[in-house]
């Protein structure tokens, strides 16, 4: 209910004397013209007023109004209610486009931002596959290197093996050299005595030549003899040394073919960097459009409000300039009829 501060008659007063300033009338802009009363009571008196005046919209003209300006206010009034009416559908059919359209740009921008987000799942799922098969290849990076250290260790271990086996044919050789000097040395004296005592004994018998012919055979024999030994030993020896060299090659091939597993593991791993780099960038890229997608929705129903208001704005102007049509035509058939005429029917 509404209180007796404000009165509905004092409402309609200052309602007139707005639409007289061709103004709208509204809530606050009723109380600036009463300068009191609540906001409550006013838009109670204001909402009786706007319903009193769609009933009194279709009624006749009070009685005692001339003929002509009757017939006159019912043609301007059919041409106002035809032009507001056609200027209403024309607002109303341009509203609602704007709104069908801002809600299909909506509808493409939702539709949009679901794709991007399906898509940014999928790439978030392939870049957890990438980051796991990256793990992966690290574990069999450090596996490999693992392998690596092994086979160097294992190459080390075969190298003083090598300078252990060369030292130690070094030492053989020397040994042979020194046996062979002193086997020479031997032979050399032992060929000497024989020549002494050969000689003794050409002096002594010349009997003794078949003796000495055969001591000189048995020398011979035992020179073969040694030099046979010494070519066995020589042999065993340039053997062990080839058997050396054969497992020296075979550790370094296996350590190159090694390093060459490690490069190959090296570039894979590089490469699967690569590739996570590059989805990091289009993961940042898909950020960046749907961030984009968020702002271009925002503006559609920012825009989408602004259409609202205006459809709003325009639903409640195209009465009030109906009012003011109907003013200025009743200002127009006073001048022409004189106040007189327009007196009594404002009091009816």
């Amino acid at each position: 209910m509404a209180r007796s501060g404000v009165r509905y008659e004092d409402v309609q007063r200052a309602i007139d004397a707005l639409l007289a300033k061709g103004e709208a009338p509204s809530v606050h802009k009723v109380r600036e013209v009463l300068g009191t009363g609540s906001f409550t009571t006013i838009s109670e008196h204001l909402r009786e007023w706007r319903t009193q005046r769609e009933e009194n919209r279709d009624q006749p003209p009070p009685r005692g109004m001339p003929a002509a300006l009757q017939e006159l206010a019912e043609a301007l009034w059919e041409k106002a209610q035809v032009a507001a009416n056609e200027a209403l559908a024309h607002y109303r059919q341009e509203a609602d486009a704007r709104v069908e359209t801002a809600r299909e740009e909506a509808s493409e921008a939702s539709r949009r931002a679901e794709d991007a987000e399906q898509r940014e799942s999928a790439l978030s799922a392939h870049l957890a596959s990438t980051e796991q098969r990256l793990t992966e290849q690290s574990g069999e990076l450090a596996r490999r290197e693992a392998e690596r250290d092994a086979l160097a260790e294992r190459e080390a271990k075969l190298s003083r093996h090598q300078a252990r086996l060369e030292q130690q044919l070094a030492d053989l050789q020397q040994v042979q050299e020194q046996k062979a000097q002193e086997h020479q040395q031997a032979l050399a004296d032992q060929a000497r005595r024989h020549q002494e005592r050969l000689a003794q004994e050409e002096k002594r018998h010349e009997s003794s030549e078949s003796r000495l012919m055969a001591l000189l055979d048995e020398a011979r024999q035992e020179r073969q003899a040694a030099d046979k030994a010494h070519a066995q030993r020589h042999q065993q020896l340039e053997t062990r040394l080839e058997r050396t060299e054969r497992l020296v090659q075979e550790a370094r091939s296996a350590l190159a073919e090694e390093e060459k597993r490690h490069r190959e593991t090296d570039w894979a791993r590089r490469q699967a960097e690569e590739r996570t780099r590059t989805q990091q960038h289009e993961q940042t890229l898909l950020q960046g459009r749907i961030d984009e997608q968020k702002q271009l929705l925002a503006e559609q129903a920012r825009r989408l409000r602004e259409l609202e208001t205006q459809l709003h704005r325009c639903l409640w102007q195209a009465p009030v300039e109906t009012q003011r049509d109907e003013n200025k035509e009743e200002d127009a058939a006073e001048n022409d009829e004189g106040p007189a005429n327009a007196e009594p029917s404002r009091e009816e």
